[in-house]
């Protein structure tokens, strides 16, 4: 078994799900009293947030590099980073890493095609559902049409991201929020919804919808156990 590495931390709620899916994922492929093998680098997600709200990704680069560089010297044999947004400085956080780095969204979008489907919604942080390092990727590189939400949606599930389930708070109201904002995605012809933030899992369950949702956290925890797990 190969050693995993995860940097988690943005925030500690979603990697705990992370750790989880792992570990459960091993003891169901290998039985008995198996358990994952990895190093966790959790981040101060105090330092990392106003990075990213006053554009500083390349500070923000830095100090995810240096937590790569941890893990790999901790044993790992490849990593994670525990959170969509921070995939924005994916190529430079991995500058001087000598081990592989398993990108969310090429297993969000290997799956999207796998299901046959060639148009989702994304939900996430503004910087995620906005910007092109996440949605240019499963367009450019897996062909998926991506919609997002408008621009009052979008603040609306920026503002229930980091005011509620970062800090831990799970509200049905919020939870209403994205059931209507999903409903919306449908009718303009979604036919999937990616959970672009590690947080939304929290919040929004496939039990809920009629719509196909791509769990992110868990198909990334998954994809970590089958790298691990392959000879």
């Amino acid at each position: 078994m190969k050693t995993i590495g995860l940097v988690g931390g943005m925030s500690w709620e979603s990697t705990l799900e992370y750790y989880r899916i792992i570990n459960e994922t091993v003891k169901k492929r290998l039985g008995g009293f198996h358990s994952a093998k990895l190093v966790l680098y959790s981040v101060d997600f105090a330092e990392v947030e106003p990075l990213q709200h006053r554009g500083e990704w390349d500070r923000a680069a830095a100090l995810l590099g240096q937590a790569l560089l941890s893990v790999e010297k901790a044993g790992a044999d490849f990593a994670l980073l525990c959170t969509n947004t921070m995939h924005k400085v994916f190529d430079e956080a991995q500058e001087g890493l000598h081990i592989p780095l398993i990108h969310i969204a090429d297993v969000t979008g290997r799956e999207i095609r796998a299901r046959g489907m060639t148009r989702v919604g994304l939900l996430g942080t503004r910087f995620t559902m906005e910007q092109e390092f996440y949605k240019g990727k499963l367009t450019s590189d897996y062909g998926v049409d991506v919609l997002i939400p408008d621009e009052e949606e979008r603040q609306a599930i920026h503002a229930i991201l980091y005011n509620e389930l970062c800090l831990g708070t799970v509200k049905d109201a919020s939870r209403d929020v994205f059931g209507e904002i999903i409903a919306r995605l449908e009718g303009r012809g979604a036919q999937g919804i990616v959970l672009g933030c590690t947080e939304i899992p929290l919040l929004v369950k496939q039990k809920d919808h009629r719509l196909p949702l791509f769990d992110t956290t868990d198909l990334h925890a998954r994809a970590a156990v089958d790298l691990a797990l392959r000879d």
